[in-house]
């Protein structure tokens, strides 16, 4: 029983982000699920002990990363298709459009701009999470913005 309410203890604090985040990065609603559910089983079956809640967020978020990543590279070697659209996350118009344009850019940009601008972690704080340097991060956010601005004013504007 105390392991139930440990799950929807996680689950319910951080499943949404989790899933924003795999969603982004993955571009498949059902993938994402499965990003996010395998991330809450790693954590169950590792049990780490964490000094804080920042610090099992980040674990959390490098954890989901992984898992996006493993998928993405399984993807590529079996050449599955068929991306998705944001279907199933209510959006107004422009929103969904700033989403999507955001999910077409490569992996490194889509992770630094949504870790920073949707989940509001500092430069030195995603750093850590995603193993680069702060000035590395800084060159991501600010390649990413640059992309981002011309990707949606061919595709929206």
């Amino acid at each position: 029983m105390q392991e139930n309410s440990a799950v929807e203890r996680i689950v319910e604090k951080y499943g949404d982000m989790l899933y924003r985040l795999c969603l982004i990065m993955l571009c498949v609603p059902a993938d994402a699920e499965d990003a996010v559910q395998e991330t809450v089983i790693a954590y169950f079956r590792k049990a780490p002990d964490f000094s804080d809640t920042e610090h099992e967020k980040a674990w959390l978020i490098t954890v989901a990363r992984n898992k996006c990543r493993s998928m993405q590279r399984f993807r590529k070697r079996h050449q599955a298709l068929g991306e998705e659209a944001l279907e199933t996350v209510p959006q107004d118009e422009e929103s969904s459009h700033i989403i999507e344009a955001l999910m077409s850019l490569p992996e490194k940009y889509r992770l630094a701009l949504t870790l920073h601008y949707i989940e509001g972690y500092k430069v030195d704080e995603i750093a850590k999470m995603i193993g680069r340097t702060p000035s590395a991060v800084k060159m991501q956010l600010s390649k990413g913005r640059e992309l981002l601005g011309k990707k949606y004013k061919e595709e929206y504007l």
